[in-house]
């Protein structure tokens, strides 16, 4: 992402919270741009471990959606169990992604030099 700031946006505003870095430590460019590696990392993980999860919860799913469905007869039966396994398996994705890019921007805001400068190549947080 690639961030380019106008004179406007320089100065800090009171009400977002803390500031920060709006141009490069050792050149002075606003010609900067936000890497966010461990938000990118950290949603993957998440999101195949939410779904792995999500498939091995996805037998109760099933089975909860073969409940459902009985009263259609077989049929309902068997197209609710399948539709209750695909909810339950992207139940669990969705959960997985949504922790695993908060714990990422938690590590790019407080470990890594989440900013990376234009002009001289600097990374920096």
């Amino acid at each position: 992402m690639y961030v380019e700031l106008e004179e406007e946006d320089a100065r800090p505003s009171s009400t977002s919270g803390p500031s920060k870095p709006l141009s490069c430590p050792a050149c002075n460019s606003r010609n900067i741009e936000t890497l966010n590696y461990g938000r990118r990392i950290g949603g993957a993980i998440g999101t195949t471990a939410g779904a792995a999860g999500g498939f091995l919860s996805a037998l109760s799913g099933a089975r909860a959606g073969a409940v459902a469905g009985a009263a259609a007869g077989p049929v309902g039966s068997v197209v609710g169990g399948a539709i209750g396994a695909v909810l339950a398996g992207l139940a669990g994705g969705a959960a997985g992604a949504v922790t695993g890019v908060a714990v990422g921007t938690l590590v790019d805001d407080s470990i890594l030099d989440n900013r990376h400068c234009l002009h001289c190549d600097h990374t920096f947080s």
